[in-house]
């Protein structure tokens, strides 16, 4: 395709550049550009807060055919900083859609690219890494997109956390009826089902469909700020303590930290991602950031423990140090196929466990929906052993 037919670029912060058009709002955007490898599950994509700070580039070769359906949302908001693809679907087949891809972005002040090579992008970051980038008119001078890109802030060090998170607590319970269309609620809230355990979310970021499984497990949900307190939380009295996940780099999140090792003991603690990451550091463990992270609905993952292998989703660009971990104390329960990194963990004294992948999916493959059950299960053998303390 000539280049006259484009009127935008993207220009990342090596220099190296990608011509294509633009969609949705058409403005200008910088950010982290990423790539994520899942062939579908672009709504859930684009409203997954761990996406904050980034351009998202999707490797998939078309994008929007089924449309935008109102029930497939993972949070309150669109967090990206845009959406770059090779070709944009300007037909919705799908009884569920109520807008097309184009219209959500535009409504949403989200830009989009498309018709640039994504194939050549993703091979460049792959082989280069993530890198930061700039979408740009066509006629803007590169040098000055390339320098914007290197000034705008990295990723590392940044606490993104508590940009995305909410702000105050919630009961999840009191959401369903409005953010979930009949036919999702269904049986939830039997009556006889007897005393449901009470979970505490972090918020860092959290999606959704972990706050669906959760109530899916009959659990009682309270969220609450990422910067929501120990002493807080616990004067709810939970049953158990979830860490959320989040975008970005755990490691400046020293108040979620803390507030973590003050929990560890006096209540059972799960992670999921981000929440994965914390719960490491509380534990002693370092992070780092990977080359390009992990993005995607098919990466394939162990349980040390059993030997299974789970398809599971993903979606980070941080990950935990083996070697950092004290494995008197931490037991890796789960390692990635690919390439060895650590994506699950458990304390060994006490109740704690964590997964770097994304259980609840959404988009991605139901294998590892398990998670939950092990959580509950943790959960309820813990109610049993402390049902005097903590009915006091």
């Amino acid at each position: 395709m000539l280049r006259e037919t484009f009127d935008a670029k993207l220009v990342l912060e090596d220099g190296r550049v990608f011509f294509g058009r633009r969609f949705g709002a058409r403005a200008d955007a910088v950010g982290e550009v990423v790539f994520n490898t899942a062939m579908s599950g672009y709504q859930e994509i684009l409203t997954d807060p761990s996406y904050a700070g980034q351009m998202v580039v999707m490797t998939a070769p078309q994008i929007g055919n089924y449309g935008i359906a109102q029930d497939d949302a993972e949070s309150r908001k669109l967090f990206l900083n845009a959406l770059i693809i090779k070709e944009l679907s300007r037909v919705a087949s799908n009884w569920r859609s109520v807008q097309t891809l184009n219209d959500h972005l535009a409504a949403n002040n989200i830009p989009g690219l498309e018709g640039l090579d994504t194939r050549a992008l993703v091979r460049h970051l792959r082989s280069c890494g993530a890198m930061r980038g700039v979408i740009g008119g066509a006629d803007a001078k590169e040098s000055d997109l390339m320098e914007r890109a290197r000034m705008h802030p990295s990723m590392a060090g940044v606490d993104l956390a508590s940009v995305v998170t909410l702000g105050r607590s919630y009961e999840w319970d009191r959401q369903v009826a409005a953010l979930n269309s009949q036919w999702q609620q269904a049986d939830l809230f039997s009556s006889e089902l007897g005393p449901r355990l009470h979970v505490v979310v972090y918020d860092y970021g959290v999606k959704w469909n972990i706050l669906r499984c959760l109530i899916k497990q009959h659990c009682r949900v309270t969220v609450v700020p990422a910067t929501f307190s120990a002493s807080d939380v616990l004067d709810l009295r939970p049953d158990g303590v979830l860490l959320s996940n989040g975008p970005g780099d755990p490691d400046p999140l020293h108040y979620a930290t803390d507030n973590i090792r003050e929990l560890l003991g006096r209540v059972p603690v799960g992670g999921i991602c981000l929440g994965h990451q914390l719960l490491a550091l509380a534990a002693g463990g370092k992070t780092y950031k990977l080359k390009f992270g992990h993005r995607g609905s098919n990466h394939p993952v162990i349980d040390c423990r059993t030997s299974l292998v789970q398809i599971t989703a993903h979606n980070h660009g941080f990950s935990v140090d083996a070697d950092s971990l004290a494995h008197g104390a931490v037991e890796i329960t789960h390692v990635n196929l690919n390439d060895n990194t650590v994506e699950g963990l458990a304390l060994r004294d006490v109740p704690a466990i964590a997964v770097q992948y994304h259980p609840e999916a959404s988009p991605g493959p139901h294998d590892a929906l398990p998670f939950f059950d092990h959580f509950t299960a943790l959960m309820t053998t813990w109610r049993e052993e402390h049902a005097g303390a903590k009915a006091k």
